[in-house]
């Protein structure tokens, strides 16, 4: 089975080093030279894992993480030049599943990268893209949501904000944090877009809607009750 890599870094010779390396192991790969690429590009196109250099033009490693993990769980491997923990802490908040210090062997990154996708496919079966809180079901395969067997209408941004809500079961989210993951550093709104989303996709949802709470001067949360 050939797998697909989405590999991010600015550099262009470590950028084409590393390919070199996957193409060696049969892995097709799709290179991207910025953040703001590298998210045209998945968006674009299905890709089994992802490369992720941090400190990179246009939009660094962190954004493009979030944004990435706001709407998928495919693999990520992050990539950084400084070797402080605090970093790898915050990749791994952000959603990373591998951190690879700089300068490191491109054969021991492919060894990584092989690892990582044997673990997931190991743990991802047809069940994990249903996802039902009572009444609630989230397809997200079919991006398509049901309450009680009955499809519910939502935009696409309504979609992604369920989806990020979902993802971050029983976690107080601010609306700052959703607002950049969902939307986006670059979005001009103010925070007032996250609770007119949240109004209407209470509505949408009908009795479905009470998992997702507000926390006073703190955001909301998804959370089944007890």
């Amino acid at each position: 089975m050939i797998r697909r890599i989405l590999l991010v870094e600015d550099d262009m010779l470590m950028r084409e080093f590393i390919t070199d390396y996957f193409k060696k192991e049969r892995w097709e790969v799709l290179e991207a030279e910025n953040g703001r690429i590298a998210l045209d590009i998945f968006d674009q196109t299905p890709v089994d894992l992802v490369v992720l250099d941090i400190m990179m033009p246009e939009m660094d490693g962190w954004s493009v993480c979030r944004r990435i993990r706001a709407k998928s769980d495919v693999p990520i491997i992050m990539i950084t030049a400084r070797a402080e923990d605090d970093d790898q802490v915050m990749g791994f908040e952000l959603g990373a599943d591998e951190y690879v210090t700089k300068p490191f062997s491109p054969r021991v990154l492919v060894a990584r990268a092989i690892a990582l996708m044997k673990r997931t496919e190991g743990t991802i079966g047809r069940e994990s893209d249903m996802l039902i809180y009572g009444d609630l079901s989230v397809n997200r395969e079919a991006h398509a949501v049901s309450v009680a067997g009955n499809s519910v209408n939502l935009s696409p941004k309504e979609y992604e904000l369920l989806l990020f809500l979902v993802k971050n079961y029983g976690k107080v989210l601010s609306r700052e944090y959703i607002l950049d993951s969902v939307w986006g550093y670059d979005y001009l709104g103010d925070l007032r877009t996250v609770d007119t989303h949240i109004k209407k996709l209470r509505a949408k949802l009908g009795d479905e809607g009470r998992y997702i709470s507000t926390v006073i001067r703190s955001g909301y949360k998804f959370e089944t009750e007890a």
